[in-house]
């Protein structure tokens, strides 16, 4: 007996071993996910949207050609007001053009070019970073999956060993070794852990149908942590080089810079509003009319034309003075923004680093915690079976392992996930990151 609950733990925890081969991994998980979550698919199509900012800058810089043709019927009929005679004349007017504008001095339009590839560059950041985005929420997914599972086999092996117990306690108030408040006890205990059971399954079907939101699909098994896996420190270990890291390489950093620089350019764009510009302007054309008041009959003509178009803004009713002060408010504002997402990226690596120290730490003392808790329960079973313990001694023991290996099971999946979100806050997070941990598994 005194090795029984060390079994039903064994067993309870084997059992997604079980099925190993044909469970899904992180790194497949997140293929799926990448496939298939609608938020990423919006933000790969944003980012494709943003890119085409690039082409429409530039075709402020590049010369625009247009075809205009018409034609036109005329019925005129004239009356000399002397004689009274009138005098009607039909025809038709035809004629097409082909023109030719190339600007040869539009600030503004410089000034926009240079905006599109700020732009076109935010877009793919934007990108980059629901990547990064996704990979943590499907690492959560996944984990919160284990998580449950773990919680449920907890529940499970717990409901077993107090099940035992109970039998236990009846067999010793049968012979008279025990009281009936040890059975009332074990009975009591053993209802609740049913009730843990229940909410547990609960749980982990909630937990699995939150994977499949993300994927598309809910795979039978997952893979789960080796046992006693190792977790490293991170690397490089020292805070101030990650807060380092992040103040320049947070892609949110990144982000807000690059839209302080569209601001920035945008205050010149606005007061390019004031200069003139400069334009070379050419057409080729042919025009014809079946009548002429001049000649009494009708007349073909071909033009070609080549020059510069000059435009001085004299005044605008005050708009673009307006739009410049517009624009130098926005880009106080975008500074504004820079300064808040460095801080923000600074404070986020410092808590996910504090994140994976302390989450390490409290791997160990778990650790330490569930061997000395597995010795309290066998030492306790064995003095119940004595006489120097009672029922709710033993109860309480194995109460404290289950909760200890369950928190230990959480520990390490949120150290984890607290490395995840470092290397994000320091802008530098890979699949390769998400392939580390995936050989974790098993």
């Amino acid at each position: 007996m005194k090795h029984s609950l060390k079994l039903m733990i064994a067993l309870a925890f084997a059992g997604s071993a079980l099925n190993a081969r044909a469970a899904a991994d992180l790194l497949q998980v997140y293929r799926d996910a990448a496939a298939f979550d609608a938020q990423y698919a919006a933000a790969r199509a944003q980012r494709d949207a943003g890119l085409e900012k690039l082409p429409q800058g530039r075709a402020g810089l590049l010369p625009t050609l247009g075809l205009s043709a018409s034609t036109t019927w005329n019925d005129v009929e004239a009356t000399a007001r002397a004689t009274g005679t009138t005098r009607g004349v039909e025809y038709n007017n035809n004629g097409w053009n082909v023109s030719l504008s190339q600007p040869l001095f539009r600030w503004q339009n410089w000034v926009g070019y240079k905006q599109a590839e700020l732009a076109a560059a935010a877009a793919e950041l934007q990108f980059t970073l629901a990547g990064q985005d996704l990979m943590l929420r499907a690492t959560q997914a996944y984990f919160d999956v284990l998580l449950a599972q773990e919680t449920l086999a907890t529940a499970q092996a717990q409901k077993t060993a107090i099940a035992e117990q109970l039998e236990s306690a009846k067999r010793n108030f049968e012979v008279g070794t025990a009281t009936i408040t040890d059975t009332h006890e074990a009975q009591a205990r053993y209802d609740l852990a049913d009730a843990q059971v229940i909410a547990a399954e609960n749980d982990l079907a909630v937990k699995r149908q939150t994977l499949r939101t993300l994927t598309g699909k809910e795979p039978e098994t997952l893979k789960g942590l080796k046992p006693a896996v190792q977790i490293g420190r991170p690397q490089p270990d020292d805070i101030a080089k990650w807060v380092e890291s992040a103040e320049g390489g947070n892609l949110s950093v990144q982000l807000a810079q690059t839209n302080f620089e569209v601001a920035a350019r945008e205050i010149e764009k606005q007061r390019a509003g004031h200069f003139p510009t400069l334009d070379l302007v050419a057409s080729h054309g042919k025009s014809g009319t079946g009548y002429s008041s001049t000649t009494g009959s009708g007349s073909d003509t071909r033009s070609n034309t080549i020059g510069l178009q000059l435009a001085v803004p004299l005044f605008a009713g005050g708009a673009t003075a307006s739009k410049e002060r517009e624009a130098v408010a926005l880009n106080e504002k975008a500074r504004a923004d820079l300064d808040n997402a460095r801080r923000s990226a600074t404070l986020g690596a410092r808590q996910a680093y504090l994140g994976v120290s302390a989450g390490l730490a409290q791997v160990r003392a778990l650790e330490a915690g569930v061997a000395s808790s597995q010795l309290a329960v066998e030492s306790n079973k064995l003095g119940y079976e004595v006489g120097v313990r009672i029922n709710i001694d033993v109860l309480n023991a194995q109460s404290q392992l289950f909760d200890t290996r369950q928190k230990l099971a959480k520990a390490r999946l949120d150290t984890l996930v607290a490395q995840l979100r470092l290397k994000a806050a320091a802008g530098t997070l890979t699949v390769d990151d998400l392939a580390a941990i995936n050989a974790l598994l098993e």
